[in-house]
């Protein structure tokens, strides 16, 4: 499917070079920085652990310096900042307050991992992700789940579940889930229209939650059977949760998120031309004031976390910043060489002829697959608002009908899952728990997983909710 957007986009596209539309090839080293994602930890980890920078600043100079010289300097400088000011920050900034106040939550107690225990932990998070967002329920959860099945041998499988359903599934029921439905939402979705996407969500979570218990079942009996037991002092159910009230900073945090996406509708927020006020950066390139204000907010949440917070908890938690770290710095490259291909998906999304619910499932998850989702979202639902449908839900954009603005948001929310790029806390899950000493599959290792087990799933969605 994705095979045939990408030809379909490239029938259409125009290999003019900037100042025209955005040659093909210049996605290039986006494909390149992927692959390095994928193999140098199998081929080459020493030097991968310690030149991910130079990967990075390569792959980052092969597509900007060919634009530069088909565009201009100008173009290309303002092309990195847009990106780095208007996307990046704001993501990074997310990303690191979230990190830093979940670090300081610890759940203590002599709670072991059993199967049925991790399946109530990973519909908590599921819960939990449509209220306080994938990336933070990820991040409030991924240590408490660690930590509990930390005398098993067996337990990747645990974490490549819970990024599929606490990192992306879980999202899908309301704004603050996911930043494709909080764009939704600025664009006139109502709040809780998303709630309709509960029996997806119920369907899909049912049929995983099922098959980990089973996957969950023959890896805890290979433990057991192997001499591996967890360390309970004496009997009954001890817990405690340490830094709790962190929680405040957490709902700082996704305050922050919300009112980002609500004020630049406000007119206080916007000029005369309608567009949202900001400081200037270089060009056309501002930074808004929503955020801005998101960004002291997050920042602020987290600095008051680590000054009311003991160090003890950190130091029970194996708190390092190495995860945080490595997003930083690979994400800025996907950020970077990701422009191309979203430009194509920009100037020729409308034209691919996309006009059934399954057919808009699918290319926005295969897209958002490796592509940032939220502008992928708004692409598709643009393109669908422009096919003049009469009935449906009256959007900023016009009017969609409700079953294809089902598939699209499920599509950019769902298949965010199929790689560890394809949302945010996707890979700083894995960095998470690599630091905890869990083999994670690779790259491509996971995307096996998730042919496996996701894509049965969403062409059951397609048969059942989308045709």
């Amino acid at each position: 499917m994705l095979g045939m957007l990408l030809m379909g986009i490239w029938n259409r596209a125009s290999l003019s070079g900037a100042g025209g539309e955005v040659p093909l090839w210049l996605s290039i080293p986006f494909a390149g920085l992927l692959l390095c994602i994928a193999l140098c930890p199998l081929l080459c980890s020493s030097w991968w652990e310690s030149h991910q920078p130079l990967a990075v600043a390569f792959w980052s100079l092969a597509f900007l310096i060919p634009y530069a010289l088909m565009g201009g300097l100008g173009t290309a400088v303002e092309t990195a900042l847009e990106c780095l000011i208007g996307d990046y920050l704001t993501f990074i900034v997310l990303l690191f307050g979230l990190f830093c106040v979940a670090g300081n939550i610890s759940l203590e107690g002599d709670l072991a991992g059993s199967p049925r225990i991790n399946v109530f932990l990973l519909l908590l998070g599921t819960v939990l992700s449509s209220w306080i967002g994938t990336t933070g329920a990820s991040m409030l959860m991924v240590r408490p789940v660690i930590k509990m099945n930390a005398w098993r041998r067996h337990r990747s499988h645990i974490m490549v579940f819970f990024i599929f359903l606490i990192s992306n599934m879980g999202g899908c029921l309301t704004p603050i889930g996911d930043p494709p439905l909080l764009m939704g939402f600025s664009r006139g979705v109502p709040f809780f229209w998303s709630l309709q996407l509960a029996p997806v969500l119920l369907f899909n979570a049912v049929i995983l939650l099922a098959v980990f218990y089973w996957i969950d079942m023959r890896a805890y009996r290979k433990d057991i059977a192997a001499g591996n037991m967890p360390d309970i002092r004496k009997p009954g159910t001890e817990i405690h949760i340490r830094g709790l009230h962190n929680l405040i900073f957490l709902v700082m945090i996704v305050a922050a998120v919300v009112i980002s996406g609500v004020l630049p509708t406000l007119p206080m927020f916007q000029n005369e031309a309608g567009e949202v006020i900001g400081i200037p950066i270089f060009g056309e390139v501002t930074l808004t004031i929503p955020a801005l204000l998101e960004i002291i907010i997050i920042l602020l949440a987290a600095f008051l976390s680590f000054k009311t917070t003991d160090v003890s908890v950190r130091k029970s938690n194996h708190f390092t910043w190495g995860a945080i770290q490595e997003v930083a710095v690979l994400f800025v490259g996907i950020f970077i060489t990701m422009q191309p291909a979203l430009m194509l998906l920009t100037a020729k999304g409308g034209e691919l002829g996309l006009t059934h619910p399954a057919e808009m499932f699918w290319a926005t998850g295969a897209l958002s697959s490796f592509l940032d989702n939220t502008p992928t979202y708004l692409v598709f639902l643009t393109a669908a608002c422009a096919q003049g449908a009469q009935t449906g839900l009256a959007t900023t954009l016009g009017v969609v009908p409700t079953k294809m603005l089902a598939a699209i948001s499920c599509g950019a929310v769902f298949m965010g899952a199929n790689t560890y790029i394809g949302n945010a806390p996707n890979f700083m899950v894995k960095s998470i728990s690599d630091e905890n000493g869990i083999r994670m599959p690779s790259f491509f290792g996971y995307m096996f997983w998730s042919v496996r087990f996701l894509i049965p799933v969403f062409i059951l969605d397609t048969l059942i909710f989308f045709l």
